[in-house]
């Protein structure tokens, strides 16, 4: 089979012919039709952690062509799923997305609803994994699905005794706060729990935001420097934000977004690390950011350069698993969350290094653009969209 495999020494991937996976135990074998790029993805091709020979890539969309003996008959040959895998994002050796072929664990697949292509069903799992885990299994906002959790996440939640409570997202157009935004909508539905939801994010992303299924309350410029002395204002009562969520988590912004917190019950939550100084602060914070690599719904060892560890976390997998069954519930119905705008680009596994990973750039947000000497429209600056490929004779 056909796999963009990472070469650690040229900082590099190429399309290269691998044997064909089978499945383990708890594993099904999935045709991939679709990938989804994400920025990790391109960060380590091009700043590697993982050894050459490794498959790259994330999210991916298929049908399961084989399913391991001991897996339960709710999945099975010719349904349509969609998952995430490690690739090439850390020291250890976890398979990769990017491919013609790919194994998952049965538990971390979710049933793709008829009304939805796969190429938009694999925008979703790792964006959406993320958010809900920093929304429901960090900050404690109520889920609109059951899971187990622990004593101290129940008790540290003080805000849902709140008649209404306020969320902020920061960075409301990336792709996290995207979901990020549906998910808050569907706790408010499931719980009755009365959210005011203000974003951050362009001024030209007003008019998407603001409509369904984001359906932000208000909206703030990231660029206007009075932007959090607006935020506390629109906050319930003007006391502050009770939960926020960086979606940028670089340099200033989370030290910025702290300083939005209701003083005696505001939290927050990162999708960056400090101890891997994608960000810092001058002095100290009021509040502590909680931070979660999405790695850990796989439930193993994430080891990154620096001597960093992610340790294995059995409740983040059941987390990861309760999430997927609640996102496929709504299969015979409405879906539950919206994939968020895709491009679709182009030239499939081939050019997803030259193309693809161009767009996304390897460094900061802030840094993204244009890319030089570049004019097709694919290849113009991404902003509130998913870069997808579909896989030729994947569906």
């Amino acid at each position: 089979m056909k796999a963009l495999v990472l070469n650690a020494e040229n900082k590099t991937a190429s399309v290269q012919e691998i044997p064909k996976l089978q499945p383990g135990p708890g594993e099904a074998l999935i045709r991939v039709a679709a990938i989804g790029l994400n920025p990790v993805d391109a960060l380590y091709t091009f700043h590697p952690l993982g050894a050459t020979g490794r498959t790259v890539g994330s999210d991916f969309a298929g049908v399961v062509v084989e399913v391991a003996p001991d897996i339960a008959k709710d999945v099975h040959p010719g349904q349509r799923v969609a998952g995430f895998l490690q690739g090439a994002c850390s020291a250890n050796e976890r398979p990769g997305a990017f491919a013609e072929f790919v194994v998952c664990p049965a538990d971390l697949l979710w049933r793709v609803p008829d009304h939805m292509s796969l190429a938009h069903a694999s925008a979703i799992s790792l964006c959406a994994l993320t958010a809900a885990q920093a929304l429901f299994y960090r900050l404690g906002l109520p889920a609109p699905f059951d899971y187990p959790s622990s004593s101290s996440q129940q008790a540290s939640n003080t805000n849902q005794s709140k008649d209404e409570i306020t969320v902020f997202i920061y960075g409301a157009s990336a792709s996290v706060g995207l979901y990020a935004a549906q998910l808050v909508r569907r706790s408010s539905e499931a719980t009755g729990t009365r959210i005011r939801l203000i974003g951050a994010a362009s001024t030209a992303r007003f008019p998407l935001l603001r409509a369904a299924p984001y359906s932000h309350d208000a909206l703030v410029d990231y660029r206007d420097p009075a932007w959090p002395a607006r935020v506390r204002a629109l906050s319930v009562g003007g006391k502050g934000i009770d939960y926020a969520l960086d979606c940028i988590s670089e340099g200033t912004t989370v030290q910025t977004v702290c300083g939005t917190l209701n003083p005696t019950s505001g939290r927050m939550a990162v999708v960056r690390s400090r101890a891997a100084r994608a960000w810092s602060v001058d002095g100290e914070l009021s509040t502590e950011p909680i931070y979660g690599a999405v790695w850990e719904g796989l439930g193993v060892d994430v080891q990154y350069h620096h001597g960093i560890v992610v340790p294995a976390s059995e409740g983040a997998r059941k987390f990861a698993g309760a999430f997927y069954r609640w996102l496929e519930s709504g299969n015979g119905g409405e879906a539950k969350v919206l994939a968020a705008p895709v491009r679709v680009m182009p030239g499939g596994l081939e050019k997803v290094v030259p193309d693809g990973f161009a767009v996304l750039g390897g460094g900061p947000v802030r840094e993204r653009g244009s890319v030089q000497d570049r004019t097709e429209a694919w290849m113009a600056p991404i902003s509130a969209e998913k870069l997808v490929y579909e896989i030729e004779g994947g569906e």
